[in-house]
């Protein structure tokens, strides 16, 4: 079982889910999008399994700091992707792989999902 942990290192729901891993004897990579890069193909197949609702975080700075326009192209499927590449912290954190599945988020929710996934 392969798991990528995607994120920033600095993000406190990052940090929550890579301690619970850790806690849970859970081997995974962390990939930070500002250190390690993030592609559009990694964005593609993020958005294909997740949808552009789930993956684009309305709640943080990078999302207000653009303007309506900038939203709109956010959430087009045309553009979504580039822009998502350009603005990594657009990205709700974090965005778990577990081999083909994905999930994203860290509530207790996302926590009993994984957990379910993982047969814990």
């Amino acid at each position: 079982m392969n798991i990528t942990v995607y994120g920033i290192s600095n993000c406190d729901t990052v940090k929550k889910a890579r301690t619970w891993l850790q806690q849970h004897a859970i081997d995974f990579h962390f990939h930070d999008f500002r250190k390690d890069g993030l592609d559009a193909v990694l964005v593609a197949q993020m958005l294909a399994a997740l949808g552009i609702e789930k993956v684009v975080n309305k709640r943080g700075t990078t999302w207000r700091q653009l303007d309506a326009d900038q939203q709109a192209e956010v959430l087009s499927a045309a553009a979504s992707a580039r822009l998502l590449v350009e603005h990594p912290t657009l990205i709700k954190r974090p965005v778990i792989a577990i081999d083909d599945h994905w999930l994203i988020g860290f509530s207790k929710q996302d926590q009993h999902a994984l957990s379910d996934h993982l047969g814990l």
